[in-house]
């Protein structure tokens, strides 16, 4: 009877795998009548190759729910910065190897030049649950919503002069020169793609953009091209200001280090969102769907907002890490960037040099 009683648990546990593995695999609700096709031949491809800007631990819950929801492809995430994004992408499309399947990046502005270039016209069943600006021509799409934030150091930094404005940092710089001498940190516009992207949309949102960045840098500005280090650097007390830190990272932070503050600008707040595309040389183009939607989907950005604290293009998630929550919070301080051509403006590369020296004089650099 042990015996027995043990082939059948045995049984009843394959039974359950497969099961769960046909439940997981299923044509998700309110797609296609022919979506299955697409599943089918993903599952036939076998993987999914990401590149992306995501550093992998935070993409590591979207990716296990993923696989979990698609047994049998797996995904090959690459985690690289922006700039070597870029060109290895370039150099593979221009050799006419193999190249990622998807391209996932925070640099909004290179990745839609890509996607100009490279980008396979996929209409998403999920467009109709994206804000219209998060979509170009079916083939790009903003996945995130994170706004642009300051943070400061709790410890030395007092409750009431948290700056909530960009002004606001200017005048609280101002107000002692000497102990804001080379505490005031952002991104170097010259080696971050995301940093320029983010100071072109400030000097659009901000007609005295300029003269507010001359007043930021009074004191002296020290440039990272990582978010991590200026972070890291504020929190230890040797910067004590950051600005146009992208807030999901910075949030992250917060909840687990005591030393650093958030404050969300309520003059403007810059939102940035990660754009992915599939390639037309995609060589697991089904896979490459599946993941599109998927990422796109209720299920995996309530995971991008809930487990990989990255907020949610959507309104419709659980919790408030999404455009609903924020703009409950911010209102109309929110400015959402784009995804559409605009973003192309300063990648001309007279106007790019140009704007930079601009950027380089009023910040003293």
């Amino acid at each position: 009877m042990l015996h027995l009683s043990r082939v059948a648990a045995v049984c009843a546990a394959v039974f359950s795998t497969a099961l769960a593995g046909a439940v997981a695999a299923q044509t998700p609700a309110n797609y296609p009548a022919d979506y299955q096709k697409i599943v089918d031949a993903a599952k036939k491809e076998g993987k999914v190759v990401i590149y992306s800007t995501t550093d992998t631990k935070a993409a590591n819950p979207v990716i296990q729910d993923f696989e979990a929801l698609y047994p049998g492809i797996k995904v090959e995430y690459n985690d690289m910065n922006s700039t070597e994004l870029y060109s290895r992408y370039i150099s593979e499309q221009a050799a006419g190897g193999n190249t990622g399947d998807v391209v996932w990046s925070s640099s909004m502005d290179s990745a839609l030049k890509l996607a100009v270039d490279f980008a396979l016209t996929y209409k998403s069943p999920e467009i109709p649950n994206l804000p219209k600006w998060s979509v170009w021509k079916d083939a790009a799409y903003g996945t995130t919503y994170e706004p642009a934030v300051f943070i400061y150091n709790t410890r030395l930094i007092k409750p009431e002069e948290v700056p909530t404005t960009h002004a606001a940092l200017a005048k609280l710089i101002d107000s002692d020169l000497a102990r804001f001498k080379n505490k005031v940190t952002t991104y170097d516009i010259e080696k971050s793609a995301v940093g320029f992207m983010l100071a072109v949309q400030d000097s659009r949102n901000d007609p005295n953009y300029f003269t507010v960045l001359k007043g930021i840098a009074k004191a002296g500005m020290v440039v990272q091209s990582s978010t991590g280090t200026m972070m890291e650097r504020v929190s230890s007390g040797e910067n004590l200001v950051g600005y146009n830190i992208l807030g999901s990272y910075a949030e992250t932070r917060a909840k687990k280090d005591p030393g650093l503050g958030v404050s969300y600008p309520t003059d403007y707040t810059l939102v940035l969102s990660r754009v992915a595309f599939i390639g037309k040389t995609a060589k697991h183009q089904n896979a490459a769907k599946l993941w599109m939607d998927y990422l796109l989907s209720q299920r995996g950005q309530n995971v991008l907002a809930n487990k990989a604290d990255l907020a949610s293009v959507r309104n419709d998630i659980d919790g408030d890490n999404d455009v609903d929550g924020m703009t409950k919070k911010l209102g109309a301080s929110l400015k959402p960037i784009p995804v559409d051509e605009s973003l192309l403006d300063y990648l001309n590369q007279d106007k790019r040099l140009e704007f930079i020296k601009d950027w380089r004089t009023a910040a003293g650099k």
